[in-house]
């Protein structure tokens, strides 16, 4: 099977990285050393070619009231230009087809930003459920493969860490006004050498950030001046122990189709409060919260904690999610479904291998904004 590749993909096989087959797609893992990746953003300033996730833009006038019926979250809490909203879109049985960001720009203007593997499945899915309602919005995806003739194709660097912000003004002084942007919102600049950038205050790594939206035929010079500004590129690994500490979760291992979003801790994206109704609402109010979504602190030493691993409580069992060994907590962490009555602080057990090892069960998230949560 041929990969898909980025705009980047030159570029990150220039530098030595280690490419990996990530859902169909050519991506690096690392560029040498994951943990010193991981450092640089918690202490400085990394970035990430996110080109194989999927910006698709939505036109015209229905379009706010289409994402009433389409998202779990409620897209009237967006009024102002630039607002950026989480959610998560759900089958009609309640299971998340997907979790995607949504910024408002007008009220025919919306854009969504799609998670890589799933992107055309959610585009059919889109596009079917905007013919059911006859909402005749226009819908158009910007990543190269499913780009429709004549749309620009778009690529996306997220840019993370304490001094993130910074050296992106420091590499394209056109972005100087993002610095009075709050988190979750997002403006579209037009710099000098770049042409249209879209700057949005969000990201993946529980860190400080832009993630950056140009033209494809432009992001290999977005790239470079970052490095030359002194941004430190990083791949999937490091991009994969960030957002665990930061207990942001990942679509196809803490979530999928089978599973509904109250029982992978995104109650918070839902809005079930409004009379407004959204696709897969009905499912959710009837089948409730089944069971709890919160972390794991191994604390026996002699294993790591990994997805599938079986957790042991009072109360029943439960299934490891995501796990890794953290790098800023030097402990090795998890995400878990567990039965509904276990709460924080409550001692575990952990099937690794032969052998059951003590766990903590703590809140989420482990470490946001390079300071340690748990211990």
């Amino acid at each position: 099977m041929t990969l898909q590749a980025t705009p980047l993909n030159a570029i990150h096989r220039a530098l030595g990285a280690r490419m990996v087959d990530f859902g169909g797609w050519d991506m690096p893992v690392n560029y040498g050393s994951q943990i010193e990746e991981h450092n640089a953003v918690r202490g400085d300033a990394g970035m990430f070619d996110v080109s194989h996730m999927c910006v698709v833009d939505l036109h015209g006038a229905g379009t706010r009231a289409f994402l009433r019926g389409l998202l779990a979250n409620n897209v009237d809490k967006l009024q102002t230009p630039g607002k950026a909203l989480y959610s998560c879109m759900l089958d009609d049985k309640g299971g998340v087809i997907d979790d995607l960001i949504v910024y408002f720009f007008a009220e025919d203007h919306f854009r969504l930003v799609v998670n890589a593997s799933t992107a055309v499945g959610d585009i059919e899915w889109i596009q079917s459920r905007n013919a059911a309602t006859g909402s005749g919005v226009t819908i158009t995806p910007r990543r190269g493969d499913v780009a429709p003739a004549g749309a620009g194709k778009l690529a996306i660097v997220a840019v993370q860490g304490p001094n993130a912000r910074a050296k992106v003004y420091q590499a394209f002084p056109s972005t100087q006004p993002a610095d009075a942007l709050k988190p979750f919102n997002a403006l579209v600049v037009q710099d000098p050498q770049m042409g249209e950038l879209m700057i949005a205050r969000t990201g993946y790594t529980g860190e400080d950030g832009f993630e950056l939206v140009v033209s494809a035929e432009n992001v290999a010079g977005i790239w470079e001046k970052l490095v030359a500004a002194g941004v430190r590129p990083a791949g999937l690994g490091a991009r994969d122990t960030l957002r665990l500490e930061a207990g942001m979760n990942l679509y196809g291992q803490d979530m999928d189709i089978n599973t509904s979003p109250l029982d992978a801790g995104l109650a918070w994206t839902v809005d079930l409060q409004s009379e407004r109704d959204f696709t897969g609402k009905q499912a959710l109010v009837a089948g409730g919260q089944k069971q709890t979504f919160a972390g794991l602190i191994l604390r026996d030493k002699g294993g790591v904690l990994r997805a599938h691993q079986k957790v042991i409580t009072a109360a029943g069992t439960g299934e490891i999610t995501s796990g890794t060994f953290s790098p800023s907590l030097q402990l090795s962490i998890a995400f878990a479904r567990l039965p509904k009555d276990v709460a924080p602080g409550t001692d575990v057990q952990v099937e690794i291998r032969d052998r059951k090892l003590t766990a903590t069960v703590v809140k989420l998230p482990f470490v946001r904004n390079g300071k340690a949560l748990v211990s």
